[in-house]
């Protein structure tokens, strides 16, 4: 199936200031692409492309004092199916981890894991290690947070998503990745286009969505 996918994002600067825009399809998915991920300015800005430790793909501009608007629209293949299952799926040993997935173990300022380490243990201890305590996780979070835009905060945490019982999709994601960290289980953040497939046309602007990868079964 092909897929439209893309944004338009208007700043208004008050001053010239410098951006970090991490908007530019993943590599993994780069030869998915039907049409160029090109990204658009306007006013046209130069930017300088990189790569960031996680292999993003990001780009430094400086925009201009006024308005800026940032755009893309490109077509990309996608097989259509979901997610594949796979309850078998194993968790490996500590020691038996590839390097590269350790800093996925670590703390954060969204993914306290210090202050979520005893609750975590409590409630999921004795749950099979592996497919089932990740899908116990995931059955956790779905239940006991609710989800709404008018709970949407830049400073909420884990903990503020697990205490407060109330958020938006990255406190659904920041939540599951602590639990599963704490529970030895490597798990990251991933961000992209909310889909708008078979969802009736609103006026209202779509945004971006938030959900996690955990590391089970060697993938």
């Amino acid at each position: 199936m092909k897929i439209r996918a893309g944004y338009e994002i208007s700043y208004d600067c008050k001053q010239p200031t410098p951006m970090i825009l991490a908007l530019s399809v993943h590599p993994s998915r780069v030869c998915d692409l039907l049409t160029p991920d090109r990204m658009r300015f306007d006013p046209p800005v130069q930017p300088t492309e990189y790569r960031d430790g996680f292999g993003n793909i990001c780009h430094v501009i400086h925009a201009p004092k006024g308005r800026l608007t940032i755009s893309a629209d490109m077509l990309v293949r996608d097989s259509g199916e979901p997610d594949v299952v796979a309850p078998e799926a194993a968790q490996s040993p500590l020691e038996a981890l590839p390097a590269e997935t350790l800093v996925y173990l670590l703390g954060s300022r969204y993914c306290e894991t210090d202050r979520l380490t005893k609750f975590a243990w409590s409630r999921f201890g004795k749950v099979q290690k592996g497919w089932p305590l990740v899908q116990a996780i995931c059955d956790f979070v779905h239940d006991h947070v609710t989800f709404g835009y008018q709970h949407a905060s830049p400073t909420k945490t884990a903990w503020h998503a697990l205490t407060q019982r109330r958020g938006v999709c990255r406190d659904f994601a920041h939540l599951a990745v602590t639990l599963c960290r704490c529970m030895n289980v490597p798990a990251r953040y991933c961000t992209g286009y909310l889909g708008d497939i078979g969802v009736p046309p609103e006026d209202t602007p779509m945004d971006f969505s938030a959900w996690f990868e955990a590391y089970l079964g060697a993938r």
